[in-house]
């Protein structure tokens, strides 16, 4: 992804949550030295994105979102096998993400995928009084349904600039 798919992130991320990240909180996040992304299209329009920062302690996912209209169609789930993929050849093992607790949906879709709870982070959200799951996977084995290979398009890596 390019700057001008920023709109269409930034689109899909203000129809998903309550508190979107801002284009400049994108562009902060893409300029660390860690920090990259993955872009799923689908009939040439962005589908979903997820942005994730890898170190040597593992690979965190800092943000992740698919079009409402094209939820539940295993996109996610491409973006974090594409993901896994790209872990083994780098030698980390762990993939962690931090969800609201509110966010049943992605709760339910993270344990799908394998994740399982590890810590609670009280009052996360800073003056929103609520608290984030701290969810893991560890590699080693597979995820727990097969790769979805329909019509979720291609998967690009999301370079800022």
């Amino acid at each position: 992804m390019v700057r001008r798919d920023f709109a269409e992130v930034q689109s899909i991320e203000e129809s998903c949550f309550e508190f979107p990240w801002t284009e400049q909180e994108f562009l902060s996040c893409l300029q660390q030295p860690n920090c990259l992304g993955l872009v799923a299209e689908c009939e040439g329009k962005i589908a979903g994105f997820l942005i994730y920062e890898m170190s040597k302690g593992g690979t965190f996912i800092t943000n992740i979102a698919v079009d409402p209209a094209l939820q539940r169609h295993n996109i996610a789930r491409q973006m974090i096998q594409k993901l896994v993929t790209k872990m083994l050849t780098r030698q980390t093992r762990k993939l962690v993400i931090e969800i609201r607790e509110t966010n049943l949906s992605a709760l339910l879709c993270f344990r799908a995928l394998g994740f399982r709870a590890s810590n609670v982070l009280k009052n996360f959200y800073e003056g929103q009084n609520e608290d984030a799951y701290v969810l893991q996977y560890r590699l080693g084995k597979e995820l727990a349904l097969p790769v979805y290979t329909s019509s979720a398009g291609r998967l690009s890596e999301l370079i800022a600039g």
